[in-house]
């Protein structure tokens, strides 16, 4: 299954924390008025990288009711953390918000990492290389219970005896898979046996490079055409017209993150569109398919609406190119 093959599509990433629902709905109604064909939500039961006993809203019942309150972009999820939910539970979850939004929805699929929530709500939180292992598990049995009538499972960590999962998604023949991750030996190899796209976040190139040497091999051992995976990377920006206005819009987001503007710097990616176009092509001749903007509230409206009109076109003729 190639999903979207030649096309490259742009987005939004939102994790949905210090936010109220009105304002996050704004939020995915701009990236559906200015073009972007993506939204997601994260899957995160308190916020993260930030005071965790703030706001933070569940991801599959938010991405519920965005997708019944928008009408093009297509509707993602990345990730959710495996452990939280049965993945027959999660079947079922997926193909109701993929009738909701009409065949939109995009599942991403993780081990899951963050142990504050399994300690807070007794959930257990296994060793990484048996998490993987689940999810691996849970990859399979959400594709079987998508695409056929009865599925029986007999795995290491999950069973399922004669089970339903109907009515079956509206995308066929099932909802794109997602595997978010960036782990060489063990999660990269589920991409390979599993997945329709792997995700992760923007990384130097050299390193992204190494990623996909790893994830290639993993293929050759599977026997899979590696190009049949497709890929995204969650890119930080800060976009301004001109260099002053770089360095002006710098000072500002980093003032709402409370960083420096160095720490802002060395996160995100920075600068002119053309000087964004500049730094992403490489990824783009790497095989990236999709560049999803990290937008966690307050969006930056500005390095939005730039991406939309001017980088987004840029890249796309790069792509037509060759």
């Amino acid at each position: 299954m190639q999903i979207f093959a030649g096309q490259l599509r742009f987005g939004i990433h939102a994790g949905p924390q210090y936010t109220t629902y009105p304002e996050y709905l704004s939020l995915w109604r701009l990236a559906e008025e200015l073009g972007f064909d993506w939204a997601s939500v994260f899957d995160h039961f308190v916020p993260i990288q930030a005071d965790p006993s703030g706001p933070c809203y569940e991801g599959p019942t938010l991405l519920a009711a965005l997708a019944a309150q928008t009408e093009r972009i297509r509707c993602g999820i990345l990730v959710v953390g495996n452990t939280y939910r049965h993945p027959a539970v999660l079947a079922n979850i997926a193909a109701t918000i993929d009738h909701v939004s009409g065949g939109r929805l995009e599942l991403g699929l993780g081990a899951a990492w963050y142990e504050l929530e399994h300690r807070q709500y007794g959930i257990p939180f296994p060793p990484i290389g048996r998490r993987i292992r689940m999810m691996r598990e849970a990859a399979l049995i959400l594709k079987s219970l998508w695409t056929r009538e009865r599925t029986t499972f007999e795995g290491r960590y999950y069973r399922l005896q004669d089970a339903f999962c109907e009515p079956k998604p509206l995308q066929e023949p099932h909802i794109p898979l997602w595997i978010g991750g960036a782990g060489e030996q063990l999660t990269l190899r589920v991409v390979a046996e599993v997945a329709d796209g792997w995700n992760t976040f923007f990384m130097p190139e050299e390193a992204y490079r190494a990623k996909l040497a790893a994830l290639e091999r993993h293929c050759r051992e599977v026997g899979r055409d590696p190009g049949e995976i497709r890929k995204s990377l969650v890119v930080q920006m800060v976009v301004g017209e001109t260099e002053s206005e770089v360095e002006e819009r710098v000072r500002e987001v980093a003032a709402v993150r409370g960083w420096e503007p160095g720490q802002l710097r060395a996160r995100a990616v920075v600068g002119t569109p053309e000087q964004v176009v500049a730094r992403l092509q490489p990824y783009l001749q790497l095989g990236v398919g999709d560049f999803l903007v990290g937008a966690r509230p307050p969006a930056d409206r500005r390095t939005l609406e730039l991406v939309a009109r001017e980088i987004a076109p840029r890249l796309r003729e790069l792509a037509r190119a060759g």
